[in-house]
């Protein structure tokens, strides 16, 4: 039997110098523990993959936005990832993390090193391998186009 990959729909979610990353919780079981990656999550049957990314950026930050540009998709074993990007608006004072051990606003120059500091695991922590590759991706197509940051 041919297992029908996972199809999920995450946000880099940006401002003019930082990402807003999620730490994942440490728990068995769920992929990446404890690693830093991108908001957003699994596509519910009848969903679009921009329906599901709204649902979850408002379910885990409550955080609402129509301004969602499609950049890519990627597929690896077994998951579809459908990668939007969006200007964050707020404050990160303004959100509210409802899923997850942590968020920050994370440098290009944390992503490059493959982790950053979390304030509430107190510890560095890795950035997710296949986030990373993304947001790297992210800032190569955009800086191509003579964008300041994003």
């Amino acid at each position: 039997m041919v297992n029908k990959p996972i199809a999920v729909a995450v946000a880099i979610l940006y401002t003019e110098e930082h990402f807003l990353l999620q730490l994942r919780d440490d728990v068995p079981g769920i992929a990446y523990p404890g690693h830093w990656g991108l908001f957003g999550g699994h596509i519910e049957a009848g969903e679009t993959p921009i329906v599901a990314l709204q649902r979850e950026l408002c379910e885990e930050i409550g955080y609402t936005t129509y301004q969602i540009i499609k950049f890519r998709t990627y597929e690896d074993s077994g998951v579809i990832r459908h990668v939007f990007s969006a200007h964050l608006t707020v404050t990160l004072d303004q959100l509210v993390l409802s899923e997850g051990w942590d968020m920050d606003l994370v440098t290009l120059d944390s992503i490059r090193q493959g982790s950053c500091y979390s304030h509430k695991a107190d510890s560095v922590r890795p950035i997710a391998k296949p986030h990373q590759q993304i947001l790297l991706d992210f800032r190569l197509d955009t800086g191509k186009t003579g964008t300041k940051f994003y």
